[in-house]
């Protein structure tokens, strides 16, 4: 039988939606069971591999033409950052921001936003799909993140890459620390992930990620972090917050959320 790719991301994301609402009702008491736990990271093994022998991780996700563009894109997730760092940085319109690369790399990086706009970029049109069951279409501009992971020079042992957000989400729920993400290398080095400065021909709003973004055209929404203040290069989430690798897996969500 074969499976087309549209058909593949409804199921996927279909699949994933009613998850959600499932880890959503039962995480604080599910998240606490050792045994569901381990049931879990093998499902989610178990998953990613269903995923590999159906889809090629290194295809390109589909890019539409301006007149698909959605009229409304909403802004999910924090909108507005409550941070005074964040705040002082809004109120100098980012011209003080800096992107620290550090981590399993040889050479650490401080980046503005003008060297950013400097770095290698691609534009695209792609649709962004939700875990809730929505999706939406926007155009995007940003740096390529493999260029700039070639710049600085990961180490031998770097493994994935960790973006550390402007949001505190996580201390408004359990006081546990800023908001963060995670990709492999695979994910890293797709010409379509992209740390996006634009939305739609304009610069992004603070409500969709001012002033830098993570694109992972081939993930599943959550996984495109706001707000990205810094990445940071590991070989394992050991020492990250609850260890599996991102906001959403500390609570229950698949850490691989490929479409």
């Amino acid at each position: 039988m074969t499976v087309t790719t549209t058909n593949r991301r409804r199921w996927l994301g279909a699949a994933g939606a009613s998850l959600a609402g499932l880890w959503v009702s039962a995480c604080d008491r599910l998240t606490a069971d050792p045994t569901f736990s381990g049931v879990l990271r093998k499902a989610e093994g178990l998953t990613m591999t269903a995923q590999r022998l159906v889809t090629d991780r290194k295809a390109l996700a589909k890019e539409f033409t301006p007149e698909h563009i959605s009229t409304d894109f909403r802004a999910n997730g924090t909108r507005y950052p409550a941070e005074e760092e964040y705040a002082a940085l809004l109120a100098n319109k980012f011209s003080d921001y800096r992107l620290v690369v550090d981590g399993l790399v040889e050479r650490p990086l401080q980046l503005s936003l003008e060297d950013l706009r400097q770095q290698a970029a691609r534009t695209q049109i792609t649709r962004h799909d939700c875990v809730e069951g929505w999706s939406a279409i926007a155009k995007w501009k940003g740096a390529r993140l493999g260029p700039l992971l070639d710049r600085a020079g990961l180490k031998p042992n770097a493994r994935y890459i960790v973006f550390h957000c402007a949001d505190a989400l996580e201390q408004t729920l359990d006081g546990t620390g800023q908001y963060y993400e995670s990709i492999d290398l695979i994910d890293a080095y797709h010409p379509q992930t992209i740390l996006a400065y634009q939305m739609n021909d304009a610069a992004l709003s603070v409500g969709h990620g001012a002033p830098l973004r993570l694109r992972v055209e081939r993930q599943l929404g959550y996984k495109h972090a706001k707000y990205v203040m810094r990445i940071e290069v590991v070989e394992s989430f050991e020492n990250l917050g609850r260890g599996k690798g991102g906001f959403w897996p500390d609570r229950g969500y698949e850490w691989y959320a490929g479409i």
